[in-house]
């Protein structure tokens, strides 16, 4: 770029040398410029440049014709107030004796029609120093050029910054805040006296995040200051978790179809506030059209450059633009300003003419007026005015600004307007070191000073950067850090007054140069929000997810958008908006609301719960009751009853059930290390001598009642040979009938092989059986005994105390081996259950055994289905019942003869029973040898 720029000024070089030798070179354009001039006899001359119009006048793209330059059009009386501040500054300045004294100042102003080619050719005009543009060339005389001070936007700053860089020549901006402009690689000769737009974003980042904004929407001018501001601002906020609902761009060129989209992004969009930076003038058509769709309901914040602006704040914005919050650079009052904008000649030039005319709607034109009127006349047939030759419409000259309520005359909000003012005094300031640098303590090479009547640009640029001055009538201090002030700001409120009309109220101040924490002051209760109301609005996607919820992204949205879910069982979230929940630790679990991790419920069968209460009662008169069959089986010993049934077995028998009646209660109560084994243990070996009783009881019956079906077996048939003996003999009178028994058969008859176990084997062999439980038991406490445990795996709420049997196989190997001894034991009784007297003990087992294993089949499904201490509770009711089964269905016949029967608790109805029919033979253990003789004897008889 630079080359072609270099190439491009040896052309205009050659040309305009050929043009001065040959005349072969011409002007290819005449600029169109509007402004204000005042070179005349003046030392050193100032460029101004502001943009009065709004944009330049559309051409009808005729390429035919010759190509004019484009005027302008849509006066702007804010800006317009602009321009009269730098001529008032100038005139000030000339008038004051201790700054440039002996140099008065002139200037050239031109108006930039806010466009940057407006901006580009007031540029090289103000750097030829003639009407025609050459650039490259100083074509003018006399004063030299001091700086520019321009030119309005950031993007028209942009352009001409450029251009004056090229050349070195200082140009210092009011109101071009963009970012990009700090770069000095960029822009080596540029400076500004409002704060850099960086300081804007971030302090409307802090504003959004002070309120707790986090949905809001953004529209940016489309030029530079726009889509830096912007975009600085977006950074902010996203980086602090704030998304951005709808990103909008204004058009430069007004486009209806354009404005109509933003329009309906705005009304569709649930964002709450939106951030706007922009010029007034681009800004405008959308406010006006917003106003027509009756868009109310929004806070918007402003960026300085309409914040305070007339052409924005229009009758009928109150209900759109109420309660907006914007940021304004530092605003002062300015003596005299007022006075001089009030006393304007309004024929004085063409600028000054347009602006009086548009403020009074008139002319300053006689013949314009005069041919107005005679249209009008000539439309309506009256003569009006015409008559006495003065024409409707012509101004007078002398009409009065201070009637007029107009932008321009209002002094009550100056912001631009001192910034315009400081940017004057700036270069006054510079101009006035320079003039009085003391030769030989100058700045330039050999300590010289530069010459104020012939000056480069480039040494007026040394003492611009380093001129520090306090602003007359204000005495802020103004220097420049690399081209930039500091970040001052105040805070606006748009506040509705009781006219309906919008007054801007400070509620705060930026300073962008002080510790982070302490750059924003606000002062909440003083803002007045969108309809009227005290409260901040909400600007939220989603609602905050409380305590005991998280976050849920959705899924192609912001951030900012989820949904809030509740947080699972045992885990919590103690926080607003959680991303993640927090899983309680062992002994904890989350409560109902789940943003409290508690203490687990800690479960167990106490002995006070009525459950507790119950199962001890229970045990305890299982207990008593076996107790008191005891004392009956001892006051009753002698009997024939309790001497058939081995006394000592029985009270084994009876010892063991007590043992697990009360070993039931040390199930009971918070688990400890002795209950664990002792539970465990007393119940194995309980069950173990129980059933082994039983066991030796059921062999010897089980021998019994296989001898017994031996002896019938023998008896029926010497039975049949009697009989058919004695068939024969009826036959045959000759036959002689001998006994078919011999001695032998009646001696085995009289002497049975049932007795071959005694007492002593029946005690044997459940001493034995009894003792291998007691051996694996003592192995199973030595190396893994039982132990308590917190279980927290089957309920999440609690934390169940229970008892670990330490190892599985050995439990399985303990109880497994007490099942074999209840089925050893079964099928003993079971073969002998036909073993029939007034008493069958074999039948009562088989009834208690039966009801054993129905119970203890029925514990497993209900215990593998119970959790916590209930499945205690089940197993305390497996023993029971089991206990009391076996105790019912063995001991309850006995006692009943013992206490209510005692006349069959003889040794005669211990004897057999009447022979039954067809000779059956039946009998009992007790009188099984008799049976056998009296067989013998009948068939002896027969």
């Amino acid at each position: 770029m630079e080359i072609k720029r270099f190439v491009f000024g040896l052309c205009v070089f050659f040309c305009f040398y050929r043009s001065v030798s040959a005349s072969t070179c011409k002007l290819k354009a005449k600029f169109n410029l509007s402004g204000y001039k005042n070179t005349d006899k003046k030392k050193v001359v100032v460029g101004g440049m502001f943009p009065v119009h709004m944009r330049i006048a559309s051409s009808n793209g005729n390429t035919s014709n010759v190509p004019v330059s484009a005027g302008c059009v849509g006066f702007n009386f804010r800006t317009f107030r602009w321009t009269q501040t730098m001529l008032f500054a100038i005139n000030e300045i000339n008038t004051r004796k201790d700054l440039l004294p002996n140099t008065e100042l002139g200037y050239v102003i031109y108006d930039s029609c806010f466009t940057i080619s407006k901006a580009v050719e007031g540029t090289l005009t103000y750097l030829t120093g003639q009407d025609e543009a050459v650039p490259n060339y100083r074509c003018g005389t006399g004063a030299p050029l001091a700086a520019l001070v321009g030119a309005g936007g950031s993007d028209l700053s942009i352009a001409t910054a450029r251009i004056m860089g090229l050349y070195h020549f200082p140009q210092v901006s009011y109101c071009s805040s963009c970012s990009a402009l700090e770069s000095k690689f960029q822009f080596p000769t540029f400076l500004r006296t409002i704060p850099n737009d960086r300081n804007q974003s971030t302090a409307m980042a802090q504003l959004v995040l002070h309120f707790g904004w986090t949905w809001v929407g953004t529209i940016a001018a489309d030029d530079d200051y726009g889509k830096y501001g912007i975009k600085d601002f977006k950074d902010q906020v996203e980086e602090a978790g704030v998304c951005i609902s709808f990103s909008e761009t204004l058009p430069k060129v007004s486009s209806p179809q354009d404005i109509q989209r933003i329009v309906k992004t705005v009304a569709e969009s649930t964002a709450k506030i939106i951030v706007v930076f922009s010029s007034d003038v681009d800004l405008s058509p959308l406010i006006a059209e917003l106003i027509q769709h009756n868009v109310t309901n929004r806070t918007w914040i402003a960026s300085e450059a309409w914040v305070t602006s007339a052409l924005i704040n229009q009758p009928g914005v109150s209900s759109l633009l109420g309660g907006t919050l914007g940021f304004g650079v530092k605003r002062a009052d300015i003596p005299g300003l007022q006075e001089h904008l009030l006393n304007l000649d309004p024929y004085a030039d063409l600028l000054t003419e347009e602006f009086w005319e548009k403020l009074f709607n008139c002319t300053l034109n006689y013949g314009k007026a005069l041919s107005q009127t005679k249209s009008a006349m000539v439309a309506n047939g009256t003569l009006s005015r015409t008559a006495r030759s003065v024409p409707d419409g012509l101004c007078t000259g002398k009409e009065s600004l201070a009637k007029m309520n107009s932008t321009y005359s209002d002094v009550s909000q100056l912001r631009i307007t001192y910034s315009v003012y400081k940017a004057v005094y700036a270069v006054a300031f510079a101009l006035h070191n320079l003039e009085y640098c003391v030769p030989g303590q100058g700045p330039f090479v050999g300590n010289s000073c530069a010459d104020i009547t012939n000056f480069e640009p480039w040494q007026l640029m040394y003492y611009l950067k380093n001129v520090r001055f306090k602003v007359p009538h204000t005495d802020e201090e103004i220097y420049f850090n690399e081209g930039d002030v500091e970040g001052l700001y105040d805070i606006i409120n748009w506040q509705v007054n009781s006219d309906g009309e919008i007054s801007y109220v400070t509620i705060g101040l930026y300073n962008g140069s002080a510790a982070p924490g302490d750059r924003m002051t606000i002062k909440n209760n003083s803002i007045i929000w969108n309809n009227q109301v005290l409260e901040p609005p909400r600007s939220v996607c989603s609602e905050n997810c409380q305590p005991g919820t998280r976050k849920g992204i959705r899924q192609g949205e912001p951030v900012c958008c989820f949904d809030c879910i509740p947080c699972a069982d045992g885990e919590i979230s103690n926080t607003t908006n959680a991303r993640e929940c927090i899983l309680c630790s062992g002994d904890y679990w989350s409560n109902d609301a789940h943003d409290v991790c508690v203490p687990k419920i800690i479960e167990f069968l106490a002995f006070g719960e009525p459950l507790g209460i119950t199962l001890i009662a229970i045990s305890a008169f299982g207990a008593l009751v076996t107790i008191a069959v005891m004392i009956v089986f001892i006051m009753h010993i002698g009997t024939p009853l309790v001497k058939a049934n081995d006394a000592l077995l029985s009270f084994t028998l009876l010892l063991s059930l007590v043992v697990t009646f009360l070993c039931s209660i040390v199930y009971l109560g918070e688990p400890q290390k002795w209950s664990c084994m002792t539970s465990q243990v007393a119940l194995a070996l309980g069950f173990a001598l129980c059933l082994s009783s039983m066991m030796g009881k059921a062999v010897v019956l089980m021998m019994r009642a296989q001898a017994l079906k031996a002896v019938r077996t023998k008896a029926k048939a010497a039975a049949k040979a009697a009989k058919a003996a004695a068939e024969a003999a009826a036959k045959s009178p000759d036959v002689i009938v001998t006994s078919t028994s011999n001695n032998n058969d009646t001696s085995a008859a009289a002497k049975p092989e049932v007795d071959r176990l005694t007492c002593a084997h029946q005690r044997a062999i459940a001493a034995v059986a009894t003792l291998i439980q007691a051996v694996a038991c003592t192995v199973w406490l030595l190396i893994l005994p039982p132990h308590p445990r917190k279980n927290t795996a089957a309920q999440n709420i609690k934390i169940i105390l229970e008892c670990d049997e330490g190892s599985v196989i050995f439990i399985c190997c303990i109880f497994g081996y007490d099942i074999l001894l209840a089925l050893v034991a079964f099928i003993f009784a079971f073969i002998a259950r036909k073993l029939e007297d007034n008493f069958s003990e074999g039948k009562c087992m088989t009834f208690g055994l039966l009801v054993f294993f129905i119970v203890w089949i029925s514990f497993v499904p209900a215990y593998l289905s119970t959790r916590g201490k209930f499945m205690v509770a089940v197993q305390i009711f497996a023993i029971l019942a089991s206990s009391f089964g076996v105790l019912t269905c063995i001991f309850l016949p006995k006692c009943y003869v013992l206490l209510v029967k005692p006349e069959r608790n003889t040794e005669e109805m211990l004897k057999p029973r009447p022979k039954p029919k067809e000779g059956t033979l039946t009998g009992t253990s007790l009188s099984l040898a008799t049976s056998a003789t009296e067989v013998h004897a009948t068939t002896a008889i027969d």
